[in-house]
């Protein structure tokens, strides 16, 4: 029986361990490209996967490894999609995430 990636937060490393159960949300990289607006905003309370999903999108967009990358996505839903893998591998990405700050203010994280 597969086992629920609890506390694991890269797309990459849970597709990789055959032992882990992934939900395929990559609809949602479909959902980016149709939105029109300037700025999306991805709002979820905490544990609700918005770590994995930016690790998602950081793997499908990103230019550098696209050729690995593009072999992650394989089988999972938005491979069916003509038009959003031809946008697979075409930009650069800057990927930061705070998941891991435990701080209670952002002074108290940068001093």
């Amino acid at each position: 029986m597969k086992k629920i990636p609890i506390g694991y937060s890269d797309f990459k490393e849970i597709l990789s361990n055959p032992n882990f159960l992934y939900v395929d949300k990559t609809g949602l990289i479909e959902e980016f490209l149709e939105e029109q607006t300037k700025i999306l905003l991805i709002t979820r309370p905490r544990r609700f996967g918005k770590t994995l999903n930016l690790s998602t999108l950081r793997y499908f967009f990103d230019r550098e490894d696209s050729e690995e990358n593009r072999k992650l996505f394989e089988g999972l839903k938005v491979s069916q999609n003509e038009q959003a893998m031809a946008e697979q591998g075409t930009r650069p990405v800057i990927y930061l995430t705070f998941k891991d700050c435990k701080e209670r203010s952002f002074r108290e994280q940068v001093i």
